[in-house]
């Protein structure tokens, strides 16, 4: 009767108790897990988690899902989650859209940089804008400088930092595959046999803050 009664229930009321249920654990107790892996499901079956067919929405939804799991029961990299404030999915959804206008922005830049040339207006045809500059001897272009440092990796580090057991999914590995033209994370996943959630939470944590530390290097951020 109990579990009828569970299975009733309005989807916001049944996250709401498993919040509450998960908060009587302490963190990485099996209860807990529990807990968070029964609203993630729920979560996935309702459809409702914002969505759009952007190159970079899987990322951002790994970083979302886990945002999740460290702020749900306490606050850890943000704010804990407030159920007086919001639902759980409006929580993610405003989240999610953050992470995405992040990468937005990101691709932006990125595609300003690689990008040399504009249409004319009056002919329709390409023109380089670049066509009368001298271009400074020493700077290649972010792509190629870029691919350089990941392939030759002068330190090492790319290479040692991996994967635990799986020195083949190292940094180097990861971020080769994730530049343009860039691999999938299904393709990815099913060269490596390992879940996108494993590769994604590890490219996030490890791959993408030493880009961004050789991109600010190299004056690109």
């Amino acid at each position: 009767m109990q579990l009828t009664k569970q299975r009733m229930l309005p989807l916001e009321d049944k996250l709401r108790r498993l919040v509450i249920e998960a908060r009587q654990y302490p963190k990485g107790h099996l209860k807990r897990k529990q807990c968070l892996t029964k609203m993630v499901r729920l979560i996935e079956q309702s459809h409702k988690l914002w969505h759009e067919h952007t190159p970079y929405y899987e990322d951002a939804l790994q970083q979302t899902w886990v945002y999740f799991c460290q702020n749900v029961c306490e606050p850890g990299t943000g704010e804990q989650y407030d159920p007086d404030r919001s639902s759980v999915i409006t929580w993610l959804n405003r989240y999610l859209k953050w992470r995405l206008q992040d990468f937005r922005i990101a691709r932006q830049k990125h595609l300003s940089r690689c990008t040399s040339s504009i249409v004319s207006s009056k002919t329709g045809k390409t023109k380089d804008t670049t066509e009368n500059l001298a271009a400074p001897p020493d700077t290649p272009p972010i792509l190629e400088t870029t691919l350089k440092w990941v392939e030759t990796d002068p330190s090492g580090e790319l290479q040692s930092i991996h994967i635990q057991h799986r020195p083949d999914v190292s940094c180097q590995a990861l971020i080769l595959r994730r530049m343009p033209p860039e691999q999938s994370w299904e393709k990815i996943s099913t060269e490596f046999d390992l879940p996108i959630s494993t590769l994604s939470s590890f490219f996030q944590r490890q791959c993408l803050p030493r880009l961004r530390n050789f991109g600010q290097s190299q004056g690109y951020l």
